[in-house]
């Protein structure tokens, strides 16, 4: 029993744990402290994201560098419990959030300490090996180079093909760069080789980095704390629009493999070395690869699958934004009272007021949730499907 009360109180402490939970209470018009409406909170910040993501020409192909500072500044315990372990965390959930909106895309990261930067993996399209390359280079030391990370990207970067939307993402902790030589003149050249730099900075502004971002076209912000962090790495994972100088449009020959049977034996032109059944094989030059997308490291064919492009297809035709409906109990009875999509009720518990939105095509109604589900998972109206 005396256990049991110990794992009680522990459970009892953790929920307490966050200093700052003061910030989970609002203030009413009485003075009476009661909980943050954090389902508010959500729809309101995907509102923004929807409304500001109009239908416009979008890169579905991009190639993206992530930068991670693990110089000594990452580890200041400003986030707990160390900004490296926030970083490794949110960069985790951000690579699989970017592959699954991006699925024709590839992703590498590059991490800076010690006044050089290293690549920690080269360009690719699954989110596991990326992850564990990264939770293997976790240690902080020495300073940022922040020209020395552009210079190593760049090497890479400026080799992609032009239908191809060039990116660099970099967490940057420090508050100073340490380079070897003139970084203006390296931004000048990611700027020539159409590379998009943003950078999202834990500590404070600094002018360098909001100075490569203004010149590349990309998005310079600051975390306020960890959620607000989170957020601002979400925001470059749906496609960003299409700048006509950055990538030009142009008809790419895809190649779709085939799933290798299992048990036959082949070299595998990824790793060079002999594996056992599954892989790809290229329907050009019969090469076998690991993993889809790629493209083939023998004849350069861009190889990729079905589900691959069925995926991108919302990015160019979207869901329509719905419209929010604000309504009270004098005008409830003219809209349904219950979502088309879940069957739950639309009125809030112990309130004469529903929040809610409809479709502006087939005037179904639907609560905040499937707002998002239908949006940001879906990509389909159901009640303009239903109409079929």
């Amino acid at each position: 029993d005396e256990e049991d009360d110990d794992e009680g109180q522990n459970a009892w402490e953790r929920d307490y744990a966050d200093e700052r939970s003061w910030e989970s209470l609002q203030e009413d018009e009485s003075g009476l402290l009661f909980p943050i409406d954090t389902k508010s909170l959500v729809h309101a910040q995907y509102r923004r994201r929807l409304l500001a993501s109009a239908r416009i020409q979008k890169g579905l192909i991009r190639y993206l560098y992530v930068v991670i500072d693990l110089s000594r500044a990452a580890a200041e315990t400003d986030y707990r419990p160390t900004r490296m372990a926030v970083v490794a965390k949110c960069a985790e959930t951000f690579m699989r959030e970017f592959l699954d909106q991006n699925p024709l895309s590839h992703i590498g990261l590059v991490t800076i300490k010690d006044g050089v930067a290293q690549c920690v993996t080269e360009l690719g399209g699954t989110p596991d090996s990326q992850i564990k390359a990264l939770m293997g280079k976790l240690e902080c030391s020495g300073d940022a180079s922040l020209q020395n990370a552009l210079e190593l990207v760049h090497g890479t970067l400026s080799q992609i093909p032009s239908y191809g939307h060039r990116e660099v993402l970099i967490f940057y902790s420090a508050l100073n760069t340490c380079d070897p030589g003139d970084i203006m003149e390296t931004i000048k050249k990611c700027k020539s080789a159409k590379i998009r730099c943003s950078v999202v900075g834990l500590s404070a502004e600094v002018f360098i980095c909001k100075h490569l971002c203004e010149e590349t076209g990309g998005s310079y912000t600051v975390a306020l704390d960890e959620s607000h962090f989170k957020e601002l790495l979400l925001e470059h994972a749906p496609p960003p629009p299409a700048i006509a100088e950055y990538a030009l449009s142009s008809l790419i020959k895809m190649g779709f493999p085939q799933r290798g049977a299992d048990g036959v034996i082949s070299i595998c032109s990824c790793h060079k070395e002999v594996k056992v059944g599954g892989g790809y094989t290229c329907p050009r030059c019969k090469a076998r690869l690991c993993e889809l997308p790629t493209e083939c490291r023998i004849c350069g064919l861009t190889l990729v699958s079905s589900p691959h492009l069925a995926r991108s297809y919302h990015h160019l035709f979207p869901v329509t934004p719905f419209n929010e409906v604000q309504s009270t109990s004098r005008f409830y009875q003219k809209v349904p009272q219950t979502c088309f999509g879940c069957q739950q009720n639309l009125m809030i518990q112990g309130s004469n007021s529903s929040q809610h939105v409809s479709c502006p095509k087939c005037n179904q109604h639907f609560c905040l949730d499937c707002d998002i589900y239908i949006h940001e998972s879906l990509h389909n109206c159901p009640g303009c499907e239903s109409q079929r």
